[in-house]
């Protein structure tokens, strides 16, 4: 079965207008800000109605031929729903496709089956009980939607508030930070990194003034999160520790979200992912990844990593339980 969603956004003079041909839909002129949200709301609807078992899904990209990404090794990985912009952020694709074609493919981030759950159950349905490992699925889910939803050049201490916020938002959008927290991420009082976010259009920033900051976010995709406010707290709670791979407080917003992406990715079956996706969720080029990996094992957070070029792959060695050294690394021997 075919599963290939487009929608174009239209310059009009009145604001731009949302265009689907799968639907021949067309809306009325949207403001810049929401348009956006608006098409990938619209892209996740059609993905929801045309919901299939996984054993029915197959590689759309490749039964197009595979035109969508220059030549890799060949389609292999799980079924997975890809979101793919153009340059100019007019156009938004959101295909099934394999593991290999996603990473191949330019502009292009994995949706977390978690973001396209159904609506939020009744208050009265049974709550299902919490899986260990839940927390690092779900950062490494999130990480994957603001790597995504954010500009390629979003600071990390940008990307890790992004994160704290899309995991602690409630069912509105809207979510309070107590200082406590903005100073243990050091990041109290600091305007800029709000400013980032605020131009990517993600949320409205907060009043400078206020005694408990509060921000709404702009992007309807994070109003249909699954599971619950309290499992996606424990997530956020894990997210400032992450368990085996904690870092010192003073450390670098880098270094810091570098052992966040490794941890998140760090489970039972071992320690490995493609160095392609450590770079794009940290939004750094390869090379500078290696270097912050160097910085991690300088700090003694990491015993050792390895590039494994034939496939692409970052192996890592969690260091023993330690005190990690307090202050960035000063250098960088691998």
């Amino acid at each position: 079965m075919r599963r290939i969603w487009t929608v174009e956004l239209r310059p009009q003079a009145g604001g731009p207008t949302l265009v689907c041909p799968s639907c021949t839909a067309c809306t009325s002129p949207l403001q810049a800000s929401s348009a956006r949200s608006a098409a990938l709301g619209h892209l996740a609807c059609h993905a929801r109605a045309d919901a299939l078992p996984t054993y029915l899904r197959s590689c759309q990209c490749r039964l197009q031929g595979c035109v969508w990404h220059p030549r890799h090794r060949g389609c292999t990985g799980r079924v997975l729903l890809a979101l793919t912009r153009d340059r100019s952020g007019r156009i938004w694709r959101l295909a099934d496709t394999c593991a290999a074609c996603a990473a191949a493919t330019s502009h292009t981030a994995v949706v977390p089956d978690t973001l396209l759950s159904p609506r939020r159950p009744a208050a009265s349905a049974p709550v299902r009980p919490r899986l260990r490992g839940d927390e690092p699925q779900r950062v490494r889910e999130m990480l994957t939607y603001l790597a995504s939803a954010l500009g390629c050049v979003t600071s990390p201490a940008a990307r890790l508030l992004a994160l704290q916020c899309v995991l602690r938002a409630d069912a509105r959008g809207c979510v309070r930070l107590p200082a406590g927290l903005l100073r243990g991420m050091r990041l109290y009082r600091h305007a800029e990194v709000w400013q980032e976010l605020a131009q990517d259009g993600w949320l409205d920033p907060p009043s400078p003034r206020a005694a408990l900051l509060q921000v709404r976010l702009l992007d309807d995709a994070v109003l249909d999160q699954a599971p619950g406010c309290s499992a996606r707290r424990r997530a956020a709670h894990w997210a400032l520790r992450p368990d085996p791979l904690v870092v010192a407080a003073a450390a670098k917003p880098a270094d810091r979200l570098t052992a966040l992406v490794l941890a998140a990715h760090t489970t039972a079956a071992g320690t490995a992912v493609d160095m392609a996706a450590v770079a794009h969720l940290c939004g750094h080029s390869p090379q500078q990844t290696g270097v912050l990996l160097d910085r991690l094992v300088a700090a003694r957070t990491l015993t050792a990593w390895h590039h494994q070029r034939d496939t692409d792959e970052v192996h890592w060695q969690p260091a023993p339980f330690h005190r990690p050294v307090s202050g960035p690394a000063d250098t960088t021997a691998h």
